[in-house]
């Protein structure tokens, strides 16, 4: 599986070292250091512990890491174990990383646990309804369901101050 290590086509970045990024075009001076433009490598990782299947996400869940995740969607089915995705360190979550969530959720016999998830992945998980699927866990406690906030919400039915129903038609 691919860790990111290599933030770039030469070769990982040495610590401390003068690596940087050209800007412009090559009469162009300015330069950019590498860590302020490169974005955070992203891994994927299956651990079986015990009596739990654990998916270690990390970096940015984003396309390139598709692939990635359908392994890991099989690997951790192949266990027979229920799954956890320990979320804690991704930075970014685009529509693969929710496919993968919903993916992983619905082929699972048991109730996904999702560990730790930072606030952009919880926003994500709630806009989608995906969180529906699964069980957000912080610190070993169940996250509560967000309280009812007021605002008009827009589904199937139109506009409404209700909160929609969840059923067979809402299932995207």
């Amino acid at each position: 599986m691919r860790d990111g290590n290599s933030r770039t086509p030469g070769g990982p970045v040495e610590p401390g070292g003068s690596q940087e990024r050209a800007t412009g075009d090559a009469s162009d001076a300015s330069l950019a250091p590498l860590s302020e433009t490169a974005a955070e490598p992203a891994s994927v990782h299956v651990i079986v512990e015990g009596e739990r299947t654990r998916i270690v996400l990390s970096g940015e869940v984003d396309a390139d890491l598709a692939a990635d995740l359908t392994e890991a969607t099989a690997d951790a089915e192949a266990t027979g174990l229920p799954i956890d995705i320990d979320a804690q360190h991704v930075t970014f979550m685009d529509s693969s990383g929710i496919a993968f969530l919903a993916r992983i959720a619905t082929r699972s016999t048991e109730r996904v646990r999702v560990l730790r998830a930072p606030e952009t992945v919880r926003f994500l998980l709630q806009v989608t309804r995906i969180g529906e699927l699964l069980e957000l866990v912080e610190d070993g406690e169940p996250v509560p369901a967000p309280q009812a906030h007021g605002l008009p919400t827009i589904g199937p039915g139109g506009r409404s101050t209700q909160p929609v129903p969840s059923g067979p038609e809402d299932v995207a």
